[in-house]
């Protein structure tokens, strides 16, 4: 594989990462519904899978930056994802095993792309602004194909299959990752470690990453029930998948034009527009649960709901934290999506059957106003965002 351009490489494993992420966030609540969990049990379950992210990614990223041996870990933490998926058939099928082994799998599948991420910007150097997009799309067309594929072969076998269709992914992921040496433009091991809070007192450091956590927060009823959802009313396995991966398609759109919007618009309005936009997705899905074309057209919006913002967001982190500071940067990125998708969770899975997925859903659309109350520490333009 050594003719193989290294941005080739990179979007390889960005395709294997996603196709399990594409496979086990759509459906795995269906397995446990399936398994007999009830759904303040599967809320649990989904918090506990996202938990680890309160100090996993730091973990990783503090380890990152002080070894620099981000590949490495990376390597680590995909074998490790391949023995969990293989436990899941040898303990036993009750609640405390599968929250361990939950744990476990989230406490390594955060080392993987807050690390990778770091990787790729250092790999493609001065050339991130033109290839970053490029390359991450391979991720987003990795989700549909693990979405729209895994759907329509739970139509065919049982669902109780998917820990196995998990673990063959996760084994490919981990033998490409063989394909992708340590980038040299990376600094390597450190005796002493950049501090961060001058960076985290930066007025759009702080107010992003409290965005992203009032944004993550009303994702979370869509993360943790939104296939179920849809299966209570009637909805099959492929075209859930379907609904699942025309939002993917509309991420790889915006990851297409990000550079061109960037360029044009504030990040205040860019934002606010992510957080509005948002919103009435969760509204639409709340409304109309029975209607299949607004359910497609509130899918559309995820190019804004996650791609345009995690675009943002790689510049944030790439432009006020230092090459000795990605990995722990790129970790806080991941840590506070797992702040709001965790306590999302949480909320989403008590009250749950007492409000109806209908009211949840129009709650979190509800809940992304309070991330307007932060625009105003955004910098005005991407080119501030340099500014120290």
């Amino acid at each position: 594989m050594k003719g193989i351009p290294v941005q080739h490489k990179l979007g390889g494993f960005y395709f294997f990462y996603y196709a399990i992420v594409g496979t086990f966030m759509p459906f795995w609540n269906l397995y446990l519904e399936d398994q007999g969990f009830h759904y303040q049990e599967i809320g649990v379950l989904s918090s506990i899978a996202i938990i680890t992210r309160f100090f996993a990614p730091f973990i990783w990223g503090w380890i990152a930056d002080k070894s620099g041996k981000r590949m490495l870990l990376v390597r680590i933490a995909t074998w490790m994802e391949c023995c969990i998926w293989l436990l899941i058939f040898i303990v036993p099928n009750n609640f405390q095993s599968i929250a361990l082994l939950m744990l476990i799998f989230s406490f390594f599948q955060n080392a993987i792309l807050a690390q990778f991420e770091g990787v790729t910007l250092f790999w493609l150097g001065e050339k991130r602004q033109q290839l970053y997009g490029k390359v991450r799309k391979w991720g987003s067309i990795g989700f549909i194909s693990g979405v729209f594929c895994i759907g329509a072969l739970l139509e065919v076998i049982s669902i109780s299959m998917l820990p196995l269709l998990l673990l063959c992914i996760a084994a490919l992921a981990f033998i490409w990752s063989f394909t992708i040496k340590e980038p040299s433009s990376a600094p390597q091991s450190q005796k002493k470690m950049q501090p961060l809070w001058p960076i985290l007192k930066r007025p759009a450091v702080a107010c992003f990453f409290l965005i992203e956590f009032v944004l993550l927060f009303s994702h979370a009823p869509f993360y943790s029930f939104y296939s179920n959802y849809l299966h209570q009313i009637g909805y099959s396995t492929g075209q859930i998948g379907l609904l699942w991966s025309v939002g993917v398609i509309a991420e790889i759109v915006m990851f297409a034009w990000a550079g061109w919007l960037l360029t044009r618009f504030s990040w205040r309005i860019l934002v606010c527009s992510c957080l509005l936009l948002t919103g009435l997705r969760w509204v639409i899905v709340g409304l109309y649960p029975h209607e299949f074309v607004l359910q497609l057209f509130a899918q559309t919006i995820h190019a804004f709901s996650f791609g345009l913002f995690h675009m943002i967001a790689m510049r944030i982190v790439f432009d006020n934290f230092s090459a000795g500071q990605q990995g722990r940067g790129q970790a806080l990125y991941s840590t506070m999506w797992g702040l709001g998708v965790a306590a999302g969770s949480l909320f989403a899975g008590h009250y749950w059957e007492q409000l109806s997925g209908q009211v949840i859903f129009m709650l979190a659309g509800a809940s992304t106003l309070v991330g307007l109350c932060f625009i105003a520490g955004l910098p005005k333009s991407v080119q501030s965002s340099a500014e120290k």
